[in-house]
């Protein structure tokens, strides 16, 4: 008789096919992609997919106001001043991001959406590639199948638009930093399903030259015209060369004001990155403003209450947030009277501006990993690409869901 095989080999069977596309299974060698799969109804998959497309819509009529309103609200969205003029530019209103993430929890109140990963979004292999994989692995029915093609429509729209407004787009180059497999890998696994005609080239080996992005390919410096980066407009604003201190982020972002270079994601999904927006909408929700009476039920049904300042203090236990933050850095959880429940341990994000917003309690679940049975709290990615809702992928962690939190896969039970 045979013996049950073990959790480490159906690990190992499940991810070791997948790492020349998904390599970043064990993060720090730490487990990262659980080998198990939690199963959730078709209607909660299409519940999901329709939130994702309601608020997609919503965010881009919400944005495109923005884009066109004055400094004042920028700035109040956090927006940096060597942003102010990129973030004006408008590629395609409709479509607010090529492929963004927009992050829910299921609550006793509800599908809930707590914020939108709209400018660079990661978990895009989890979603469109490792999850489909795990389903056929455990004979389960894929909640994402063929969805791949969705991401070539986005990338063809986005660079037709460009082409409409007169922009150059021969040279395509997609980028992250080189020695991260993680950011490194999405992005490759991105040009692959793109279509496009495009070359990975590190950030680490882009320059400024000839008042052009250029892109150091076999020692030669080649311009680019489109550019796709898994790197935060935010953080290349105050990018300096390391040997002068030429501000070459504030250079780059000069040439997508003045029209020489098309970036992907467009300057749309850096103004819908800042979760100051969640607080907007809500505010304009609130006083019956600016949308329709079917959009402010959506608002009412999958947004939670955001503000700028502390609405929730000996009412309701909230969260704070920075406006441009990831992976749960800088998150704190509250409770009414302002006790401090729980902290993110990490250093980055502490310096900015925080939103405020009510805090729900996440779904609990049970999971098997390398070191036992876990119990964590679920947080779903689902992707808007092209303005369609998309894939979607799960993971599992502590009370903050940060970046250790695990990918668990995710599928239809087959009856």
């Amino acid at each position: 008789m045979q013996a049950e095989p073990s959790y480490g080999e159906i690990r190992e069977r499940l991810y070791g096919p997948l790492r020349s596309v998904f390599s970043w299974d064990r993060l720090d060698g730490v487990e990262y992609g659980l080998a198990g799969i939690h199963y959730i109804t078709q209607e909660f998959r299409g519940e999901i997919a329709f939130a994702t497309e309601a608020l997609g819509k919503i965010f881009a009529k919400t944005v495109y106001a923005v884009q066109t309103a004055d400094d004042t609200l920028l700035h109040a969205l956090g927006i940096p001043n060597e942003v102010l003029t990129t973030a004006r530019i408008i590629v395609k209103p409709e479509m607010v991001t090529v492929i963004g993430r927009f992050d829910f929890i299921n609550t006793v109140e509800g599908l809930k959406m707590i914020e939108f990963n709209s400018d660079t979004p990661t978990s895009v292999v989890e979603a469109f590639y490792a999850n489909h994989k795990a389903c056929s692995y455990f004979g389960a029915r894929s909640i994402n199948d063929g969805m791949e093609v969705h991401i070539k429509e986005a990338f063809k729209k986005i660079l037709e638009s460009y082409k409409e407004l007169g922009y150059a787009t021969d040279s395509i180059v997609f980028s992250a930093l080189g020695w991260h497999n993680e950011d490194r890998d999405t992005v490759r696994y991105l040009l692959d399903q793109s279509g496009l005609p495009a070359t990975f080239v590190a950030l680490e080996d882009l320059r400024i030259s000839g008042d052009r992005l250029c892109a150091s390919i076999d020692e030669q410096l080649v311009p680019i015209d489109v550019w796709y980066r898994l790197h935060a407009l935010e953080k290349l604003a105050v990018e300096r060369d390391e040997q002068d201190q030429y501000p070459t982020g504030a250079h780059v972002l000069d040439l997508v004001a003045r029209g020489k270079l098309a970036i992907i994601n467009p300057p749309s999904a850096f103004v819908a990155q800042s979760k100051a927006l969640l607080s907007l909408i809500w505010n304009l929700h609130e006083v019956g403003e600016f949308y329709t009476t079917e959009e402010h039920q959506m608002i009412e049904k999958y947004m939670l209450p955001t503000y700028m300042e502390n609405q929730f203090k000996n009412k309701y236990p909230y969260v704070t947030k920075p406006i441009f933050g990831r992976e749960g850095g800088a998150v704190c959880l509250h409770e009414a009277d302002g006790t401090l429940v729980e902290r993110d341990k990490d250093n980055d994000y502490w310096d900015q501006p925080m939103v405020y917003q009510k805090r729900v309690e996440m779904e609990e679940v049970e999971c098997n990993t390398e070191i036992g049975q876990f119990t964590g709290r679920l947080l779903w990615g689902s992707f808007l690409v092209g303005g369609k809702a998309s894939a979607i992928s799960a993971r599992i962690g502590e009370r903050i869901t940060g970046n250790l939190a695990c990918f668990l896969p995710t599928g239809i039970k087959v009856e």
